[in-house]
């Protein structure tokens, strides 16, 4: 049986944060069941419901993470589509570097260290040891707006997993792979693999998971009107 939540909406948000560092404990099936009929809430464009999901737990998780370390090995990624913009530029740069290098910087991996840099990104294949891997996928058939649905159906399965006392970290990383992760997956053709998530219970004594990152207040990116 899942737990009761105990967490209200404003605290499963705000606690919300891209854990990297899991303990081994298993999370129940029944859990994970629960978490994805409340994601199913989610809104969708006349309620299509695009959203298809693949859970990986014991060996079905650790051969994913074998194929596609292998795969990371033997050349560079391939990713099907560009998660980000090919010239950053502001204020988005600045964002990216603080982030990218507050985390590096708390793991004490400087910038000349790329073997370093390699290493903790390669963790993402990992699962970062979380117990529990999931990874998302719709038809390739449907419209740009299906990504708006399923941007939205995502947020809520982490919303869900800090009601339960989980955590989450969505991961890009994965679509580097697409072709390594489709097979693994047995995908076929039509369906688009949009990224993985790692789930679990977060590893509170490790260094990693102090980071914390900085969001602008509603006034940096709203226009208000009429009050």
């Amino acid at each position: 049986m899942h737990a009761k939540p105990q967490i209200s909406v404003d605290e499963a948000i705000t606690t919300r944060k891209s854990v990297r560092a899991f303990r081994p404990d298993p999370v129940p099936l029944e859990t994970i069941k629960h978490i994805l009929n409340v994601a199913a809430r989610a809104p969708s464009g006349t309620n299509i419901q695009p959203w298809q999901v693949y859970v990986l737990a014991g060996e079905a998780k650790r051969r994913m993470s074998a194929a596609v370390l292998t795969r990371r090995e033997a050349g560079p990624a391939q990713p099907e589509f560009s998660y980000y913009p090919k010239k950053w530029f502001e204020p988005y740069l600045a964002r990216r570097r603080k982030v990218g290098w507050d985390l590096y910087g708390l793991l004490g991996i400087t910038r000349d260290n790329k073997p370093g840099m390699w290493a903790q990104f390669g963790r993402n294949y990992l699962f970062f040891d979380a117990p529990v891997g999931l990874f998302f996928t719709f038809h390739r058939d449907l419209e740009l707006g299906t990504w708006l649905d399923m941007g939205m159906f995502i947020q809520n399965v982490m919303i869900a997993a800090r009601g339960q006392g989980l955590h989450t970290c969505p991961q890009a990383a994965w679509i580097e792979y697409p072709e390594t992760v489709a097979a693994e997956l047995g995908l076929k053709p039509h369906e688009q693999l949009v990224c993985g998530m790692s789930m679990g219970y977060a590893d509170e004594s490790a260094l990693v998971n102090t980071l914390e990152t900085e969001r602008a207040p509603c006034e940096a990116f709203t226009v208000f009107r009429g009050f």
